[in-house]
């Protein structure tokens, strides 16, 4: 059931993106569009906002059930089901090369590094 309402849920957002593209620019907020009221055209644009207003609808309530569905789901299993509280501990083997201890990880100490830099020939 969630997965038919994700895949009208994903039409619906195609649906309102392309009525929303079609639709005439009316607000003038770049400074174009607007003009007179006369050719206007205001029966397309109506019809194009019911729609519009149709896709929105459908949209919000198939947002919010796939919200519930998701709840619904989650409040039954916990994230810290599939975590596992056992360490697992490998089988030492031959082909495994085996990790260096805590000394071969330091830097080496003072005693280690060279009296005088190398000659620059």
């Amino acid at each position: 059931m969630e997965n038919v309402i994700l895949v009208i849920h994903l039409i619906l957002a195609l649906c309102l993106i392309g009525i929303v593209l079609l639709q005439r620019s009316e607000g003038g907020g770049l400074g174009m569009g607007g003009g007179g009221d006369v050719m206007t055209g205001r029966a397309a644009a109506t019809a194009l906002s019911k729609l519009t207003w149709l896709f929105a609808i459908g949209f919000i309530i198939t947002s919010v059930t796939l919200t519930v569905l998701a709840r619904k789901d989650a409040a039954s299993t916990s994230v810290m089901d599939g975590v596992s509280t056992e360490e697992t501990v490998p089988a030492e083997d031959s082909t495994t090369p085996a990790l260096p201890s805590g000394a071969d990880l330091l830097p080496p100490s003072s005693t280690d590094a060279p009296v005088a830099p190398p000659r620059a020939d």
